[in-house]
Parts: structure tokens; sequence; C-alpha cells
């Protein structure tokens, strides 16, 4: 019965404290701004209730981008992406252009490197904390226990691209 209550409560609390209109991009006191020109909204939400959909949990707040999110964050240079597939699955398979290929085993000592030592060992310039980062693998599987590694180093702007190479290369085909 304690249980029920309290289940009922953590959907209360969210509508009481969210009611006011919260427009996309706009500053929340104590938050910072998302990136512009991205809806953040989950399917099925509505602006206000952003923070009800997202729920209280543990995990990092990472955000899903689309194929045609993660194009305009490559066009514009205002991502970091990182594709956390192994080398070997680059060359197989193929890669995304403008992406920093570091293996999800490397991630975490990765994102610890002085940027000097990270652009020699990755060919790129190392993401700072307060950068947007998009994290993608082969199917979103990977990629999302990047973003987690990404969260516990302090990482604040992730971003998560679910369908990963195997949807990025159906798009290509198609475009």
């Amino acid at each position: 019965m304690a249980l029920t209550r309290c289940w009922r409560f953590t959907g209360v609390v969210p509508r009481l404290l969210w009611r006011r209109s919260v427009q996309p991009g706009a500053s929340v006191p104590g938050g910072r701004s998302s990136v512009s020109g991205i809806d953040h909204t989950p399917p099925g939400c509505r602006n206000t209730e952003l923070l009800l959909c997202r729920g209280f949990t543990s995990a990092p707040p990472s955000t899903d981008v689309t194929y045609e999110q993660l194009k305009q964050l490559l066009a514009s240079k205002k991502a970091v992406v990182i594709d956390v597939r192994e080398t070997w699955e680059l060359r197989e398979y193929g890669f995304i252009p403008g992406a920093i290929n570091i293996p999800l085993g490397q991630v975490n000592t990765a994102l610890q490197l002085g940027p000097e030592d990270f652009r020699e060992k990755y060919g790129g310039e190392m993401p700072e904390q307060t950068d947007n980062i998009v994290f993608t693998c082969l199917a979103g599987i990977r990629s999302e226990k990047a973003v987690k590694e990404a969260a516990s180093l302090g990482y604040k702007d992730i971003y998560h691209y679910p369908g990963g190479w195997k949807d990025w290369a159906t798009n290509e085909h198609h475009n």
C-alpha cells in the first residue's frame, strides 16, 4: 500500500513543479541551455512535461538524436561525434565522416587524457566537459554504455545516436 502511494506521488510532484511552460532551448534555473535547433522532447511528451517523461532516475540525462539531427550537428560542427566501435568494424562496415573512433573499452581512459595525448592517439580534438558529444556505434548498444561512462566523468551535454552505423548507412543510401 505504501509503495502504491509512493508511486502515485512520483507522478504528481513533477506535474506540480513543472506546470509552467518551458520552451525548448530555454535556460532552466540551475541548469544550462540545450543545443539549439534540436527538439529534445521524448515522443509522446509535451514540452511542459519533459522532466515527467524523463522521470526521476540516476541514469545520465542523455538525449537521443536522429539521423537528420546528427547531420545538422556535423555540418555546423556543434558537437563532437565519437564512434565507440572497434577499429576493425570501421574498416569492415564504414564510418560516419567527422566521427572520432574511440573503442568502448577506451572511452573512460580517453576522456581523461590531456588534449595533446588525445589528439595524438585518436586524431581529433578532445571534447571539453561543456561540449556537446554524440556517441554512436553499430546499433546503439555500446554507445549507450559510453554515454554512462562520459556522465560518470562529469560530461554534461551528452547525446546518443541509437540507430548507429546501421541507421546512418541506410539513410545515406536512400539520400
